[in-house]
């Protein structure tokens, strides 16, 4: 399901509400939303493609630059944040604004 998160277009997974690849802050870029091990090895086996700026440092996103030098692995990693958004529990509804009494 195409929706937003964060106030920018993103795919999200229809049964679990969770985001698993967003438009990034960076013009040149895309966000993947994996766990924080993953990242790092990306980070550091092909930083040309996998990267991330100080405002993502710490949190479960890498930045992908489009046109990669592998589009096979970038492709691995989408369905791979696919299926960890899949795998993780149903996000919980939002509440209701409080009315005043």
């Amino acid at each position: 399901m195409i929706t937003s998160f964060y106030g920018r277009p993103a795919a999200k997974l229809a049964a679990t509400g969770r985001a698993f690849l967003s438009q990034g802050r960076e013009a040149d870029s895309f966000c993947l939303h994996l766990d924080r091990v993953t990242i790092e090895v990306l980070k550091e086996t092909d930083p040309a493609t996998f990267h991330q700026t100080p405002h993502y440092e710490g949190w479960e996103t890498v930045l992908v630059r489009y046109g990669s030098a592998d589009p096979e692995r970038v492709i691995a990693m989408i369905a791979r944040a696919h299926g960890d958004a899949a795998a993780r529990p149903k996000l919980r509804a939002k509440r209701p604004p409080r009315t005043p009494v």
